[in-house]
């Protein structure tokens, strides 16, 4: 049987989205999860990934494939198109879009975070923490106006519970309160989608 490396910060809501997608297609026992030090200069992840970002996934041959959305087309690719990913063009570019919007939120999040790790001697900027909240809220809201379907699960609803994962993570923003549908919506998903619960990060 194949087996994959997936090289990634145990806490990412990215590399969870790709532990889930795996799951989902059935190919969670070949992927071992190899924990990456954030910013440790002695890891060969700016080899594997010349942008330094996580994950990747690293295949039997040594090749390397990363980011997280190419990571999940390939997953679908090996599964059978059509496993995370429609193949039906309106389906396909609807769970594409929501994985885009999904990853968005991910990403001013991510950088929420960034401001304080990596300019511990300085005061956060609001302006800046504003801007990426900003994202984050618009996001939700879109997102709460217009619930996505659950069945089928596709990478755009995998990558948006990710995304609600981690903001009940890191808590950049309390969404709970000010978007009401999408809890009992991330409840649905957890239920369908075991792996959600399974790949939850405690650290």
């Amino acid at each position: 049987m194949t087996s994959y490396a997936l090289r990634s910060a145990n806490a990412s809501p990215f590399a969870r989205k790709v532990r889930i997608a795996a799951a989902l297609a059935g190919l969670g026992d070949s992927l071992k999860l190899d924990n990456v030090v954030p910013g440790s200069d002695d890891d060969p992840i700016n080899q594997q990934n010349p942008l330094g970002k996580l994950p990747v996934l690293l295949l039997e041959d040594g090749r390397t494939i990363y980011d997280s959305p190419v990571i999940v087309e390939y997953l679908d690719a090996v599964a059978g198109p059509g496993t995370l990913i429609p193949t039906e063009t309106d389906a396909r570019f609807d769970a594409l879009r929501l994985q885009a919007l999904g990853d968005g939120i991910l990403d001013a999040a991510i950088l929420i975070v960034y401001e304080g790790r990596y300019r511990p001697d300085q005061e956060p900027y609001e302006p800046w923490l504003a801007f990426q909240r900003g994202k984050i809220e618009r996001g939700l809201a879109a997102l709460a106006a217009d619930l996505p379907s659950i069945d089928p699960v596709t990478v755009g609803t995998i990558t948006v519970a990710c995304a609600l994962g981690y903001l009940d993570f890191r808590k950049q923003v309390d969404w709970r309160p000010k978007y009401p549908a999408l809890v009992p919506w991330l409840d649905a998903f957890a239920e369908a989608v075991p792996a959600f619960e399974d790949t939850r990060p405690d650290t």
